[in-house]
């Protein structure tokens, strides 16, 4: 008998993060474990344990030092540098959980940001990097970006939940001032990748898939908790107000650019590989610019926050976050 996966769970039905965050509907109650167990592990992780399948391989360029390699390497040590203080930040959740189907939902959220932390460093490994000292190194070459991004923001999270055990106000933070803030680059990575490291790509699908339901879900506790309670809008519409003061505070377009003006140098030989692959519908890959994926990257983030706010019943909160510079890590 054939396993009828969820459609936002599979692999091959899925949609693509940024529209699936915008338009699925999944609520803490039907995102329990039991659908962790069923429709994530034994669904869109079926084949899959280290988070991509043994019928893909790193091509041997990828291994050899150069500008495409180094574009990869740091964008992987952010993100491993990334999940791992996600995963750190939801214990807050789990521990001030209100009740029991959010107690399960971001039990799971917790699990999927560590697996995410491990295939991320792993596939550092598959790039050639040593094994023996990987987390030490990963820390040291992102020393910067955690000193200037991350911490900030994990500060943000954990002063929200855990010192002033704000439960909601803690999921509005992380799904649309943290989380939202990663889908973009998440989608760009895998369509980035999937031609040039298939293994990268799949990586950044599967995560992908993952960040559906963890947008999805947050969505949905902010818009019923507004419903039950509407006289919390003001104080829903503080943390975000909180969180674009935060974002003016950060310089992360430093980190991005660099890594894809790196990223550009290296598909220069890869020319050919390139030539039809296209970026989205009219747009190849090949003849964007750095500058140009940030723009893009912009927008789709402006869209999907448009799309969420306006389901949690916050409309009035996109002209506030669009009044912060763009964002994309």
């Amino acid at each position: 008998m054939t396993n009828v996966v969820a459609a936002e769970a599979d692999w091959d039905a899925a949609p693509s993060l940024l529209d699936g965050a915008a338009n699925v509907e999944l609520t803490v109650e039907r995102c329990d474990l039991a659908y962790w167990f069923t429709e994530v592990a034994q669904g869109t992780l079926r084949g899959r344990p280290l988070g991509h399948s043994g019928t893909v391989q790193t091509p041997e360029y990828m291994r050899t030092p150069g500008p495409l390699r180094e574009a990869l390497t740091l964008e992987l040590i952010y993100r491993s540098l990334d999940e791992e203080a996600a995963t750190r930040v939801l214990a807050d959740y789990v521990a001030t959980a209100p009740g029991i189907p959010e107690l399960e939902f971001f039990s799971t959220q917790l699990l999927d940001e560590a697996r995410h932390h491990m295939i991320f460093r792993n596939h550092l490994i598959d790039l050639g990097h040593p094994k023996d000292g990987l987390i030490e190194w990963i820390r040291a070459v992102g020393a910067e970006y955690t000193s200037k991004i991350l911490n900030p923001i994990r500060e943000f999270a954990t002063q929200v939940t855990r010192h002033e055990e704000d439960f909601v106000g803690g999921v509005v933070a992380f799904a649309i001032i943290i989380e939202g803030v990663l889908a973009a680059s998440t989608e760009l990575s895998e369509l980035k990748w999937r031609v040039l490291d298939p293994v990268a790509g799949e990586i950044a699908r599967g995560a992908a898939i993952d960040e559906i339901r963890h947008l999805a879900v947050g969505s949905s506790v902010v818009r019923q908790h507004l419903i039950d309670h509407p006289e919390s809008r003001e104080h829903v519409l503080e943390i975000l107000r909180r969180g674009r003061k935060l974002w003016e505070q950060l310089e992360d377009k430093e980190f991005v650019m660099h890594r894809e003006r790196l990223y550009q140098e290296g598909i220069q030989d890869h020319r050919e590989l390139l030539r039809d692959y296209e970026l989205f519908p009219g747009t190849r890959l090949i003849e964007t610019t750095p500058e140009q994926r940030w723009d893009i990257a912009a927008r789709w983030n402006e869209e999907l926050a448009d799309a969420r706010l306006a389901y949690m019943g916050i409309p009035e909160a996109i002209d506030l976050l669009r009044a912060q510079a763009p964002r994309i890590l």
